[in-house]
């Protein structure tokens, strides 16, 4: 059970994410009453968590679902039936969809009409930027950010354009101060950024094993696009990312959920 003395409470972090096929998204009613909000990822129609059960769950916490919008059943401009279903006290984050959840034909389905038709039926939903940043913002929605190493800034520059809406940023986070930990946690997914892969020798270890460059541009990188070190380390960012002007830190537990304890 996660306590107000956890790792996690101590780094800061108001907001937990959980992925279905990875963590029991069940225990979510045994995290402690600082994380007032909790965020469930859409890992296919198979990893989707029972709707009367999280509507029992948020009966005394922010649920948010992660929605596809260019899936079939979470469709606003087509089949909207799981959507339909969502109970009115579960939340909504609205996102264009990752593509190893969709078919071919979901993929190739326009984003931007589908956002703003989803903004206008649900005008609390969070909307996700990744990759359709300018089409998010559009909707007017609160953006739902994925930390990356110019997100303190974009932030400051949404905020100084005028934004008033609420911005939430979404960080892998690994609560260790372990090197090979962190690497092994978060050291592929980092290398999956652009700028990262660019500068990573050809068929370089991502993970504990990486060595020599490798090893110096995934340590580097894992702090530009994670939340990585020991609660005190990971405070002092997350209190950057609020003054910058981020509503929400959103942690997920990149080395399991038992590592926030």
């Amino acid at each position: 059970m996660l306590r107000s003395d956890s790792h996690a409470a101590a780094a800061g972090v108001d907001a937990v994410a959980l992925k279905p096929a990875e963590h029991d998204w069940r225990r979510i009613d045994e995290l402690d009453d600082a994380f007032g909000t909790v965020t469930i990822d859409y890992e296919g129609r198979e990893h989707l968590p029972d709707f009367d059960a999280l509507a029992d769950l948020a009966s005394d916490r922010d649920v948010r679902l992660t929605t596809p919008v260019r899936a079939d059943g979470f469709d606003p401009l087509g089949d909207d039936s799981l959507a339909a279903e969502i109970p009115d006290s579960v939340g909504r984050v609205l996102v264009a969809g990752h593509g190893a959840y969709l078919s071919e034909e979901e993929a190739s389905r326009a984003i931007a009409p589908r956002l703003g038709a989803a903004v206008d039926a649900d005008g609390d939903a969070w909307v996700g930027t990744e990759g359709v940043e300018r089409a998010a913002l559009a909707t007017g929605a609160a953006q739902f950010e994925l930390l990356s190493r110019g997100t303190e800034r974009d932030v400051r520059s949404l905020r100084a354009a005028g934004f008033d809406g609420g911005v939430a940023v979404y960080a892998p986070t690994v609560l260790t101060g372990d090197e090979n930990e962190i690497l092994d946690a978060v050291g592929a997914y980092a290398a999956r950024r652009k700028p990262v892969a660019r500068a990573l020798p050809d068929g370089a270890e991502t993970d504990a094993t990486a060595s020599g460059r490798a090893r110096e541009v995934l340590s580097k990188a894992v702090r530009d696009f994670a939340l990585v070190g020991d609660a005190s380390t990971v405070s002092e960012r997350v209190s950057a990312l609020r003054d910058a002007g981020a509503d929400y830190v959103v942690a997920y537990p990149a080395a399991g959920l038992d590592g926030f304890c």
